[in-house]
């Protein structure tokens, strides 16, 4: 398992990440979101979405991996979407996000 996985189950466990397209919509919308990430095999919808409430919120935004691989990673079903709501992990996975895309 990467890093990313690893940093997401942590987060997941000390109840900074919220997952799922309604809460994940909802922490954006109220501020509580400091990253959010979408998988690649999420509907375009799903995507288009999340990426314009992302840009009209500033809230960064990627996309990776797929739904089981997110969903395993928090230790849960299939996830489309989650959003990270703690600083300190936020920037510890956008870290890695960034390198993973390059």
């Amino acid at each position: 398992m990467n890093k990313i996985y690893s940093l997401l189950g942590l987060a997941a466990r000390s109840r900074n990440v919220v997952s799922g397209e309604i809460a994940t919509e909802k922490a954006v919308k109220t501020g509580s979101a400091v990253l959010v990430i979408v998988s690649c095999d999420a509907s375009d919808n799903t995507i288009k979405m999340f990426r314009n409430m992302c840009d009209f919120y500033n809230v960064p935004f990627f996309q990776y991996g797929t739904k089981e691989e997110l969903g395993h990673a928090m230790g849960k079903e299939v996830r489309s979407s989650l959003a990270i709501t703690d600083n300190g992990f936020a920037g510890s996975i956008r870290k890695h996000l960034e390198a993973s895309e390059e």
